[in-house]
């Protein structure tokens, strides 16, 4: 029972479930009915539902007839109406067919005219919107245009400006057209295009400064403002923007360096021949100048394009170079005027770039050294200035005719003599030309000195220091050899000697006066600390000193030279009746030889007149006792004895003044008192008294009376072939023995 409830309750749900299912079928639309009917199909009872469905639609079709049946009438009617509707319906469409063909024939023109018309307004409007394309690239196509423009006319920095509003402005506002595109895929190559030309400008620009520099440092030097307004320098500083605008300053900033310090390197390089004149070493200076000129006026108008350090480096390498430069191609130089010029020029240098703020010290510290050079041209000159003067001078006083003459002289070298000033004219100064004329080429060399001190900015002291120290090196070492060479002269005479000892007294009485020459120039007193002295004293001392020996010497020559012409007969029997004629002549020699020393300081004349009494009776002496005299006679003796009596004369005449007594007759004491021994034959005394201060023969000495004794002993031999037979020969001949014996035992007693 239970199972019929559940298949009836079953039945019940399978009932309303094909209710609903109907009821959702006549409710919904066609093309959604498909998952209803599927949940029919789905499902077991397919065939109930279907009788269901046929019941429904059996159902509705008898509604549909009620519904007819119910309406017939009112159909019948409509038709009827629609039937005649019909007819009306057919006339009407006759009559708007006709209306509509007279229509169309009527509206062919106005389909024409509105079909152009509308033509038209398509133009219209395709023109309008090319008017507004054009309008929006017109700007586009002209500012390229002007682009092309400005990099056909070389302006490079405002056409990159256009390129920069073109492709940020522009171009972005017609990107989608084709031409934009290669406008846009062309913007690098044309920013590298003005990259590469105004690059090529700075080249150019560098290459042009290189070779202006030399004019923009002549200007420069010419201390004229503006040196720098000889250059165009707007290629830098386009380029300079260009890169900057670009984001590469850096390499141009370093490219721009790179290549100034090459053509530093270039400029710094000096000529091999720039030594040679002035206008070298002024191309080498006005380069530097013209670099250094256009360098400082790029750090002080550019943005850091060049900085300081960059520029002190520079500066630093130049001054190096520079001064290496001139040490070595001055040093070539022998020329004191182009040394001169070029230290001027040197210092004008150092003063431009000072004033366009480098540093320049070290370039003076060099000029010291370069003064240095100059003073050895200058000495090197005054050499051959003073060995003309030299050379020229006659070595005889100045004779003065008249007054004019006589205060010229006197106004070129500082004399002053009462006596001559009274004296009438003519008159003759104590001196030769030479004094005045090297005294003034004294003063000459000064004022040379002088001028290479100037704007150097020394002190006064520092000028007159090194004054005063050229000066004693012109005296000491340049007039000094001079004087010396000439002095040392083979062909000097004793006139020409005695006149530079005169001469180089008047010019050392002169060097006060060269003091204060010195003095007047640099108001820089002697006195002060510090002051060097000039030595001019000791350079004249030294001269006359060298000239009085050489007149010693040349005295002594003179009387070797007649002594080379005595010719004794040392085996004469009897003396002749006067002195032998080359001693004679030699007396007058020296007779007139002494009179030309009056004008020399007694000292010198004294000495003089002694050394060659001296040498003379040496030289006698010598001639008696040479080994080639092996034998002589009483006789030669005797003719000896008149020849040195002669020269006592000479000594006793007096020849110079200011001998004290017989000084001058003891030159030949030693002659006298051995010829007095032999001719008078006093052994006996000389025997006795021998080593006694009061001795007679005091001067004697027994080895010399020795070698004479033996030659007349050997004499004696040989001439006397009877000697033996004669009594009084052979007492002498012993006697000769004898004391050639005792004089022996004195020398060996001597020795012992």
């Amino acid at each position: 029972m239970e199972r019929g409830k559940m298949a009836e309750l079953e039945s019940l749900e399978t009932a309303a479930e094909h209710e609903r299912i109907l009821r959702e079928i006549e409710s919904t639309d066609t093309a959604c009915i498909g998952p209803t009917l599927r949940s029919v199909y789905d499902g077991e009872e397919h065939s109930r539902f279907m009788e269901k469905l046929e019941a429904r639609i059996r159902n509705h079709d008898r509604e549909i007839e009620k519904m007819c049946n119910f309406h017939y009438q009112g159909f019948v009617d409509s038709i009827t109406e629609l039937l005649k509707v019909r007819g009306e319906a057919q006339k009407l469409k006759n009559q708007v067919t006709d209306t509509n063909r007279k229509l169309q024939n009527e509206g062919k023109e106005l389909i024409i005219a509105m079909e152009e018309l509308k033509q038209c307004r398509l133009q219209q409007r395709n023109i309008s919107a090319t008017v507004d394309k054009l309008t929006l690239c017109l700007p586009v196509l002209e500012m390229y245009s002007k682009l092309r423009e400005q990099m056909k006319s070389k302006r490079h920095y405002p056409a990159l400006k256009t390129l920069e509003h073109l492709e940020h402005t522009y171009l972005p506002q017609v990107s989608h057209y084709r031409f934009c595109k290669i406008m846009v895929d062309n913007i690098p190559k044309l920013r590298e295009e003005i990259k590469e030309v105004s690059m090529s400008d700075l080249k150019d620009f560098l290459e042009s400064i290189r070779k202006h520099s030399d004019k923009i440092g002549e200007t420069a030097m010419k201390q004229v403002p503006g040196a720098q307004d000889l250059v165009d320098f707007s290629p830098v500083y386009r380029c300079l923007h260009i890169y900057s605008v670009l984001g590469a300053r850096e390499t141009f900033e370093n490219y721009y360096r790179k290549q100034r310090r090459k053509q530093a390197r270039l400029v710094l390089q000096p000529p091999s021949n720039m030594h040679e004149t002035l206008d070298g070493y002024r191309k080498y200076f006005n380069q530097i100048v013209g670099f250094f000129v256009v360098e400082d006026h790029i750090l002080h108008t550019t943005q850091g394009l060049v900085n300081r350090a960059y520029i002190d480096e520079l500066w630093e390498m130049a001054l190096s170079k520079t001064i290496a430069a001139l040490r070595t191609h001055s040093s070539y130089c022998s020329d004191p005027s182009l040394v001169l010029d070029l230290k001027n020029l040197i210092v004008l240098f150092a003063d431009t770039l000072q004033g366009y703020g480098f540093p320049v010290n070290q370039l003076f510290d060099m000029l010291l050294e370069i003064q240095d050079q100059y003073s050895e041209t200058l000495l090197k000159k005054w050499t051959g200035v003073f060995r003309n003067i030299l050379d020229s001078d006659n070595y005889s006083p100045i004779p003065v005719t008249n007054e004019e003459v006589y205060k010229k002289i006197v106004g070129q070298f500082p004399f002053q003599d009462a006596e001559l000033e009274k004296q009438p004219f003519p008159k003759k100064f104590p001196f030769s030309e030479f004094v005045p004329k090297v005294y003034n080429q004294i003063k000459e060399f000064i004022y040379a000195c002088l001028k290479f001190s100037e704007d150097l900015h020394l002190s006064s002291t520092e000028v007159d220091d090194m004054i005063r120290k050229s000066t004693n090196l012109l005296l000491t070492r340049t007039l000094s050899n001079c004087l010396q060479n000439v002095i040392k002269r083979k062909n000097v005479g004793l006139t020409e000697l005695v006149q530079i000892i005169i001469n180089t007294t008047h010019l050392e009485k002169s060097c006060k006066f060269l003091e204060e020459f010195i003095t007047n120039i640099t108001n820089v007193l002697p006195e002060t600390v510090h002051t060097t002295k000039l030595y001019g004293t000791t350079t004249f001392k030294d001269a006359r000193h060298a000239a009085e020996e050489e007149i010693y010497t040349n005295l002594n020559q003179k009387i070797d030279q007649f002594l080379q012409l005595a010719d004794y007969d040392w085996m004469a029997m009897e003396p002749g009746s006067r002195a032998s004629d080359y001693l004679v002549d030699l007396i007058g020699f020296l007779r007139s030889t002494f009179a030309v020393f009056t004008h020399l300081p007694g000292k010198v004349a004294q000495t003089a007149c002694m050394s060659a009494c001296k040498h003379l009776s040496t030289s006698l002496m010598q001639l008696l006792l040479e080994a080639e005299v092996r034998q002589l006679t009483l006789g030669a003796l005797q003719q000896f004895n008149l020849d040195v009596e002669e020269c006592e004369q000479f000594a006793r005449s007096g020849p110079v003044p200011g001998f004290q007594g017989d000084t001058l007759q003891l030159a030949f004491i030693d002659l006298r008192q051995l010829l007095d021994l032999f001719i008078q034959w006093d052994w006996s005394t000389y025997l006795a008294d021998y080593g006694q201060p009061t001795c007679k023969y005091l001067r004697v000495n027994p080895t010399t009376a020795l070698i004479l004794l033996e030659k007349m002993r050997d004499t004696s031999r040989k001439n006397n072939v009877f000697a033996q037979f004669r009594k009084n020969e052979r007492d002498k001949q012993k006697l000769i023995d004898t004391v050639a014996k005792q004089l022996r035992s004195l020398i060996n007693s001597h020795h012992s």
